[in-house]
């Protein structure tokens, strides 16, 4: 796992002090503290560069997106903030967090879209031939997925629906079977918060290049859910679209949680306005037990 940040892991010369990767032994790039969570200021290539390069240096690695609802889970719950920070890639998935960076002044290039970066991973094993394993959702939808993405050219060496609990595994158990494979890239695709539990608890038993949490776009890929148009994307308002879709199920994450981010968000840059130095946010290496599976699904796009 990732080792505690040092006081050399920090800028000192910029204002923007933020957490830069402990992971890594060349830290061109520092992260930006956004209440409390450190995203790393990468745009969508230099993130799919960064796990690319991950992949091939022996150690065992996760990416983490970032959206509103995860924030204000880590503002709730310090224990999850240091899971979340002891992450080796953390980027900005959801508009209203690149927004949110840039009120801070702690700014991020671009919105990274999980499912985006999903995409790009699956183009990129197509093209050098990075062995994927896809962990979650219900059969028919894990088996659409597979048939997609070996359509496209990605290695696809294996896969298991999110079901194994019900089934009697347990999370040692399925970590077992995907480290014999020698995989590359993980997608997991099983609700929050057990999905980061998962990969933080088991991502050394699994031994895999890259773990990256998808959340619901196995979904999407299988066309059981409807991504938002493009220009609702720009807009930063697929948030909206999902609510207005599926208003039972997405009315607490949406409705709530964004008061939610909106009002710590507000605390913050008061807190900001108080302060002339950016907080540091340390790393955690301290993985926990994975929560009971009764988490409500990421959204697909996670873009809240």
């Amino acid at each position: 796992m990732s080792q505690p940040a040092r006081q050399d892991d920090f800028d000192q010369d910029s204002p923007q002090r933020g957490w830069a990767s402990a992971s890594s032994s060349k830290k061109s790039r520092t992260r930006r503290n956004v209440m409390g969570v450190g995203i790393d200021p990468l745009t969508m290539d230099q993130t799919v560069d960064k796990l690319k390069g991950l992949m091939t240096d022996g150690g065992h690695h996760n990416h983490l997106s970032i959206n509103a609802a995860k924030i204000v889970s880590a503002k709730e719950n310090p224990a999850k903030q240091h899971e979340f920070n002891a992450a080796d890639v953390v980027s900005a998935d959801g508009q209203s967090v690149v927004w949110a960076a840039k009120l801070l002044g702690r700014p991020v290039p671009e919105r990274v879209a999980g499912i985006d970066l999903m995409n790009r991973l699956v183009d990129l094993s197509a093209e050098e031939g990075q062995r994927i394993y896809l962990l979650g959702a219900r059969p028919e939808v894990l088996d659409a997925v597979a048939e997609d993405f070996t359509r496209r050219g990605a290695n696809v060496v294996g896969r298991h629906d999110g079901y194994w609990r019900q089934a009697g595994k347990t999370d040692e158990d399925v970590a077992r079977e995907i480290g014999h494979l020698s995989v590359d890239i993980l997608f997991v695709a099983v609700p929050s918060p057990m999905k980061e539990d998962f990969i933080y608890g088991q991502r050394e038993r699994m031994a895999v290049g890259v773990c990256v949490g998808v959340g619901g776009s196995f979904d999407v890929v299988a066309g059981e859910t409807k991504r938002a148009p493009e220009l609702v994307q720009r807009l930063g308002m697929e948030w909206a679209f999902r609510l207005a879709l599926e208003p039972k199920r997405m009315f607490k994450r949406y409705a709530v949680g964004n008061t939610k981010f909106l009002w710590y968000l507000v605390k913050d840059r008061a807190a900001k306005g108080r302060n002339s130095t950016e907080p540091a946010v340390q790393q955690s290496s301290v993985a926990h037990e994975p929560s009971p599976d009764h988490a409500e699904r990421d959204d697909p796009k996670s873009g809240s």
